[in-house]
């Protein structure tokens, strides 16, 4: 067994332990009549293919915490436009790397709309959601926090349930920058790719465990104006479970470790939060 696997087995083993204990403490404090909402839009590396329910809007943070050190914090707002059908979002991301003396920021910023295709409800068995996003240069270049120019960006996130206790999970998307560029170097076009899978065990309506596999290959301009291609393959199991409480507010935290299955240079812990709750009430 490598070093790797034996991580995240003790990973899993941990965080099990861990949110099983939090949903015991919790569960005397939740509204009985609440109790029942499942989670369904909660992974932390693969989109599910749900969008927002009518009138309710959903807060989500993500922390990632490499193993070579630094962070990365990814907060995501999600609105449902009207009913199911449409949702706008938008993201920011905060990225410190692991060098000495290197400060953090602000990296591009995502601005993101989403249309379910297939599906009228989170307990459809078959479900998908397109997203489109821009993204804005708002992250340094020099400091490796963004694109150095506008981009777009599509992925098509596809959800299958073969059965009550089980959901599936596939991602696939690209990312084009037509001007990446360092200040003061010639500009060349990015294309990045993505691909993605999760299965997801619903051991209950408030505590599942997932499996997550995604694959990168991400080009970035260097200062010459030359373009590289770097690809990277993690595996991710993890858990999170759900409090639900009175007025129909839901939380969910959730723990996963990140594996690098190539060098392992990017194997990273990773922390979710999630708080959703209804903003108006749905017609």
């Amino acid at each position: 067994m490598t070093r790797s696997a034996r991580e995240a087995g003790r990973f899993a083993a941990l965080a099990a332990a861990l949110l099983l204990s939090a949903a015991r403490a919790g569960a005397a404090q939740q509204d009985s009549a609440a109790a029942g909402q499942p989670i369904s839009d909660n992974s932390f590396l693969i989109e599910e293919a749900y969008n927002q329910d009518p009138g309710v809007v959903q807060h989500i943070s993500t922390l990632t915490l490499p193993k070579a050190g630094g962070w990365n914090y990814n907060f995501t707002q999600e609105w449902p436009l009207g009913g199911m059908r449409h949702q706008l979002s938008y993201s920011l991301l905060f990225v410190r790397g692991g060098s000495p003396g290197e400060t953090g920021g602000l990296g591009d910023i995502a601005l993101n709309y989403r249309y379910q295709l297939l599906g009228r409800s989170a307990d459809d068995r078959l479900l998908m959601a397109p997203r489109f996003t821009v993204l804005l240069p708002t992250g340094s270049r020099v400091e490796e926090r963004g694109n150095g120019g506008l981009g777009v960006q599509v992925n098509l996130p596809v959800t299958w349930k073969p059965r009550g206790w089980l959901a599936t999970h596939l991602n696939a998307g690209t990312t084009v920058v037509p001007r990446a560029r360092f200040p003061g170097a010639p500009g060349a076009s990015a294309i990045s790719f993505n691909l993605g899978t999760s299965v997801i065990w619903l051991a209950s309506d408030r505590i599942n465990f997932l499996l997550e596999s995604v694959w990168t290959s991400v080009a970035q301009v260097q200062p010459d104006g030359a373009t590289t291609r770097a690809g990277t393959t993690l595996v991710s199991p993890g858990a999170r479970l759900a409090f639900n409480f009175a007025g129909g507010l839901q939380i969910v935290p959730g723990l996963a470790y990140a594996i690098d299955v190539g060098s392992g240079d990017a194997n990273a812990l990773i922390v979710y939060l999630s708080f959703e709750h209804p903003f108006r009430r749905a017609h």
